[in-house]
């Protein structure tokens, strides 16, 4: 029985698979990529080097995407789910490993990320923390393994069983706040989220999937969608009438200036905002079933 196995969920990523999927194999760690509907040979790519592949007809996004393949993974004890554009440095599946055998009570486990241009990414707060609470967002990086508020969904790793348990990723997100759901499940069942310092990867931040007309719009508004959706799941304050308000002016006036990026970045989180008002699902926009 393999004691991981790696989850990579690919849409037009064939730029960014090679590196990820050799640094899985060096690690010695089996790959299994589902593949949403990519139209550039993603999961050709992936099935050449030496990966399992589940082929998607259509985007399922990230979240949905994720739990098939974690529940595909019949044989494995620990998941590591990771974007196409993360790459593991040596010895990172191992630091994960062992910090699993030293904190085997915590719930999910996630590496030192290291982004770009070197920076070392580590979010000091996350929306929807119940515990370790920093209003202000002060940043305080962690030497060491640590316990954290969040931990980025780019790259972090679980018993598989306990994963499934939890019941995955929300199914109701296609994009964006999954991981924060998630780690909020993860802690309100008394499970910590643990920064594994040892543990290192690179993170190519926006290169998971290949640039389209339209992907700004379309990932602002999921990312005002899904905000809005956890913050009524959790009983927070629904920001949506707040993001619209904030973001429809800009999106007329950058349309006046003849604009498009702004547009498309103030437009889709106003469309988002206004869809999750309306009570529309994410799900009902990508044409997907609940």
């Amino acid at each position: 029985m393999p004691s991981l196995v790696a989850v990579v969920v690919a849409h037009d990523s064939a730029e960014a698979l090679p590196a990820c999927l050799a640094a899985l194999a060096a690690e010695h760690v089996p790959a299994l990529v589902v593949d949403n509907a990519s139209r550039d040979g993603s999961a050709a790519l992936a099935e050449a080097a030496g990966a399992a592949v589940v082929r998607n007809a259509r985007n399922e996004g990230y979240g949905r995407a994720s739990n098939l393949g974690v529940r595909a993974a019949e044989r494995a004890v620990h998941v590591l789910i990771l974007n196409p554009d993360v790459v593991l440095r040596p010895g990172a599946v191992d630091a994960l490993l062992a910090a699993a055998e030293a904190y085997p009570d915590a719930g999910l486990y996630a590496p030192r990320i290291v982004e770009p241009d070197g920076r070392f990414f580590y979010q000091a707060r996350s929306y929807l923390a119940p515990y370790l609470q920093n209003p202000t967002g002060r940043l305080a990086l962690p030497s060491g393994d640590a316990c954290a508020p969040f931990l980025s969904g780019a790259c972090l790793m679980a018993r598989r069983d306990l994963f499934l348990a939890r019941g995955g990723f929300d199914e109701e997100i296609f994009l964006f706040y999954e991981d924060d759901d998630l780690c909020r499940r993860f802690a309100e069942a008394g499970r910590a989220l643990v920064h594994v310092h040892d543990a290192v990867v690179l993170h190519g931040r926006g290169r998971s999937s290949a640039p389209e007309r339209g992907r700004v719009f379309r990932t602002r508004w999921h990312q005002a969608w899904s905000r809005a959706y956890v913050a009524r799941k959790y009983g927070l304050p629904d920001p949506s009438l707040g993001m619209l308000a904030v973001n429809a002016p800009k999106a007329a006036l950058a349309a006046l200036a003849l604009r498009r990026a702004g547009w498309e970045r103030y437009a889709g989180s106003a469309a988002g905002a206004l869809a999750a008002l309306r009570g529309r699902r994410a799900l009902a926009r990508e044409g997907l079933a609940p």
